[in-house]
């Protein structure tokens, strides 16, 4: 189980490590910082476009939310829980992917890249420069 949750695939190149370091980096202050602090505490405007989306309880899941992607971006940079982050910030990309899909090119490829690399590192883990190789 532990292997499941904090382990990885076994990158064996180097380079490949520290690609994977540089996307976690990128990926994770990215979206801590550039989306998730704004969405802490959740607006009345931004609950009220989670309850528009049907969601019940859009209170928790606005909260929820925004702590996927402050939280979640910010461990995901240290790779700590990168496979468990990966997976929660990979369902709220997912939401919002959704919720602007038809809309201009610019709207929803934000949302679809930050999906993109949470759902890679949901499956191949955080590698060799990750905080997860100390409980694995």
């Amino acid at each position: 189980m532990r292997k499941l949750l904090f382990g990885g695939e076994d990158l064996k190149s180097d380079a490949a490590n520290f690609g994977l370091l540089v996307m976690r980096l990128v990926a994770g202050l990215g979206l801590a910082f550039g989306h998730g602090v704004h969405k802490l505490p959740p607006s009345e405007k931004f609950i009220e476009g989670v309850a528009k989306l049907g969601f019940p309880y859009p209170d928790g899941f606005a909260w929820a939310a925004a702590i996927s992607e402050f939280g979640g971006g910010i461990c995901i940079a240290l790779g700590l829980g990168t496979r468990i982050w990966g997976f929660f910030v990979a369902f709220t990309m997912g939401t919002a992917l959704f919720r602007h899909m038809g809309q201009e090119f610019g709207e929803w490829e934000l949302a679809a890249m930050y999906f993109a690399c949470t759902l890679f590192l949901m499956f191949i883990g955080g590698g060799k420069y990750a905080a997860d190789r100390r409980f694995a």
